[in-house]
């Protein structure tokens, strides 16, 4: 909790407003106590528009007192848009988060985040390059940022995982509801690596299927870049990557997701491909894209895995298997 006590907290409750509302009270706002004595109607008359829900401040600050509790007890930390810990980038999006809930540590503002989502049912070549990619960024130091979600974006942490960086997961759940639920260890790991997991929403939220729409402009909002490394024609990567080109970011697709396949649909990521954006073949493209492929060198974008290698083959089988 910052020196606002419960007032960002309990503005990030209040129902009916839009997230560019909720910014604005925090901007207009200081005290609890401001906030406590204004009823519906007064914050009606600051917003310049109705508000359809009802709400009994009182009810609402005794929720977040709550929730902040909760979050004491489970170790989860909140940061607000006013906060100086509040994320720099995501600060800059048209629709930031007002409260964002985490495990962990916070991405490090001097240090870039690739973005790598993907379908959830991976052809092999996809499920391979996600690895490798986010494998051998992370042991230049670059850390991966996604959804945590199966396919290809748990092959991004899992990569990511074995050269040390920290890696970073975006939920569209509450903290305490790793969906899905078998991804729980790998959560775990992001964690231990010295990441974090991160959301918008409140302890105890289950997802849902308009959460995961609102939380892929979170992922857009922390990177720097982002990587679609393969998508079908109805994927929620496109919508990430619709995010990406709003915040005027870079988007790219890998080269495994616009190779032909009769058994895998890859039509989003050509469709990418198509409007402009570029092809990633490996990651010394991402180094050379951001300017800094001279800083550093890889001998052979196949690094060696070693013991990782066993885990690379097991948890692509893993993952074929489970969608199918």
């Amino acid at each position: 909790m910052n020196n606002r006590g419960l007032l960002d907290l309990t503005i990030s409750l209040l129902p009916g407003l839009k997230i560019t509302d909720r910014i604005y009270l925090l901007q207009v706002f200081n005290k609890e106590e401001d906030l406590f004595i204004q009823s519906k109607r007064d914050i009606e008359k600051i917003l310049e528009h109705e508000i359809k829900d009802f709400w009994d401040i009182s009810e609402v600050f005794e929720r977040a007192g709550l929730i902040d509790t909760v979050c004491r007890t489970r170790s989860i930390k909140w940061v607000s848009y006013t906060d100086e810990d509040y994320p720099p980038l995501l600060r800059e999006i048209f629709d930031p988060p007002s409260v964002i809930y985490y495990k962990g540590v916070l991405p490090n503002p001097e240090k870039s985040l690739l973005g790598m989502v993907g379908t959830r049912n991976p052809s092999p070549e996809a499920s391979e390059q996600a690895y490798k990619i986010a494998g051998n960024l992370s042991r230049l130091g670059i850390s991966v940022i996604s959804g945590l979600a199966l396919g290809i974006d748990a092959m991004s942490h899992r990569g990511n995982l074995i050269g040390g960086a920290p890696g970073y997961a975006v939920l569209g759940s509450g903290i305490d509801e790793i969906y899905p639920s078998m991804n729980r260890p790998l959560a775990k790991r992001i964690l231990d690596s010295g990441g974090a997991v991160i959301s918008e929403y409140t302890p105890g939220t289950r997802p849902s299927k308009w959460s995961f729409p609102a939380r892929n402009r979170i992922i857009a909002g922390l990177s720097r870049s982002v990587l679609i490394v393969e998508a079908p024609r109805r994927s929620g990567a496109l919508i990430t990557a619709g995010f990406t080109l709003d915040q005027g970011k870079d988007l790219w697709v890998a080269s495994s997701g616009v190779e032909r396949s009769l058994k895998y649909d890859k039509s989003g990521g050509m469709k990418l491909v198509d409007d402009g954006a570029e092809i990633i073949n490996s990651a010394k493209d991402v180094l050379d894209k951001w300017n800094i492929g001279d800083e550093v060198h890889l001998e052979r974008e196949n690094l060696a895995f070693g013991e990782n290698k066993g885990e690379l083959i097991s948890t692509i089988a893993g993952f074929l298997r489970i969608e199918l």
